[in-house]
C-alpha cells in the first residue's frame, strides 16, 4: 500500500524542518503544495526551502514556474498526481507539504467536473472585469450563486479579491445558467494512495510571533530589494499575495515602509488564522504541537500504517 504523509498546518509553524526529517526517516521525496513557492522569481517574500534544506531531501514544485505562466490549481492536480504515480513506482511513501488548503484538497480529494463554457461568455467576464474590477465579479457571483458568495466570504475571503477565480466562477454561472456551487461534491476521484494528515499548531500567540520574527528575518533577507525587481510587473496574478502587496503600496507612495512593514505581519497573520479555520474543518488531521518531538511524530504514522 502506498503512503501520502500529508504536513498542514500555518505559515512560520515548522513544516519544512518536520518534512525534511521524514523525508530522510522514510527515505522518499517531498512534493509542495505552496502556491506562493511555485514561482522562480519569487524567493525570499515565500519562504522557498533554503540550498541546504533543498539539499537534505529531494523536493518537488519549488520555483518550478514562472509568474508569467498562468498555472491554476487544476494544472497543478494533474501534474502532483503524476508525479506522485512516478514516484510511488519506487517507494511505499512520499511526503506533501503545505499551507494551501485548496492545493492540498486537490491533491487528495480532487475536483468536480464542469461543463465546457462558450469562449465568448469567457470573454465577455474577462473584458467586464477589466471595465469594471474586482466588484463587478463579486456582485455577479453574489446574485448568480448567493449561497456561495456568502460560504466564500466567511471561509476564505481572500478568494473574493482573486480576479482569476471569481472569473471562473462567475462565467461558469453564466455559461451554464447555474449556480457555480451546484456542481460541487458531485463525484469521487479515486486516489491510488492512502493520505495520513499531520497538522502543525501552537498557541496563537506563539504562531504570531514566529510570524513576526520570520518577516523580519525576511527584510534583513531582502525583500524589499526582491519586491522592487518585481514592480513592474505587480498586476500579475502570482503576486497578488502577502509580502509583495504590501510593498508594492509603499513603492506608489501610499505607504511609510515601517507601515508596510507592520501590514505584512498583519496579512500574515490573518493569513494563519483562514489557514487554521481551513484545516480544522477536517477531522482526519492528527494535530501536533510544533515543538513535539519528532519521534512521537514517526511512531504515529508507523502506528497508522
Amino acid at each position: 500500500m502506498k503512503h501520502l504523509i500529508t504536513i498542514v498546518g500555518p505559515t512560520a509553524i515548522g513544516k519544512t524542518a518536520l518534512s525534511i526529517a521524514l523525508a530522510q526517516h522514510f527515505k522518499c521525496e517531498i512534493i509542495s503544495c505552496d502556491s506562493r513557492q511555485f514561482f522562480k522569481e519569487m524567493t525570499i517574500g515565500t519562504a522557498v526551502p533554503n540550498q541546504e534544506e533543498l539539499q537534505a531531501a529531494i523536493h518537488h514544485f519549488i520555483q518550478n514556474k514562472s509568474i508569467f505562466e498562468n498555472y491554476t490549481v487544476g494544472d497543478y492536480e494533474k501534474e502532483a498526481l503524476l508525479k506522485l504515480e512516478e514516484l510511488f513506482q519506487h517507494n511505499d511513501f512520499a511526503i506533501l507539504i503545505g499551507g494551501s488548503g485548496l492545493y492540498v484538497d486537490a491533491i487528495l480529494k480532487g475536483f468536480d467536473e464542469f461543463p465546457e463554457i462558450n469562449p465568448e461568455v469567457r470573454t465577455e467576464v474577462n473584458s467586464n472585469y477589466e471595465k469594471l474590477g474586482i466588484e463587478y465579479l463579486q456582485e455577479q457571483l453574489q446574485h448568480l450563486d448567493p449561497d456561495y458568495y456568502q460560504k466564500i466570504n466567511e471561509e476564505n475571503p481572500q478568494t473574493l479579491q482573486n480576479p482569476q477565480r471569481m472569473m471562473r466562477f462567475v462565467e461558469v454561472c453564466i455559461g451554464t445558467q447555474k449556480p457555480y456551487s451546484s456542481f460541487l461534491n458531485q463525484k469521487k476521484n479515486n486516489r491510488n494512495f492512502t493520505p495520513i494528515l499531520i497538522g502543525l499548531d501552537a498557541e496563537r500567540q506563539i504562531i504570531y510571533d514566529r510570524i513576526n520574527q520570520r518577516v523580519d528575518i525576511m527584510m534583513n533577507e531582502g525583500l524589499l530589494e526582491e519586491a522592487k525587481a518585481l514592480y513592474p510587473n505587480k498586476a500579475l496574478n502570482a503576486l497578488q499575495t502577502v509580502g509583495y502587496r504590501e510593498l508594492f503600496s509603499y513603492f506608489d507612495g501610499d505607504f511609510a515602509l515601517p507601515f508596510a512593514i507592520e501590514e505584512i505581519k498583519k496579512n500574515t497573520r490573518r493569513f494563519s488564522k483562514r489557514q487554521l479555520t481551513w484545516f480544522k474543518r477536517n477531522e482526519t488531521i492528527k494535530w501536533f504541537d510544533f515543538s513535539s518531538d519528532r519521534k512521537m511524530i514517526i511512531d504515529y504514522i508507523e502506528k497508522t500504517i
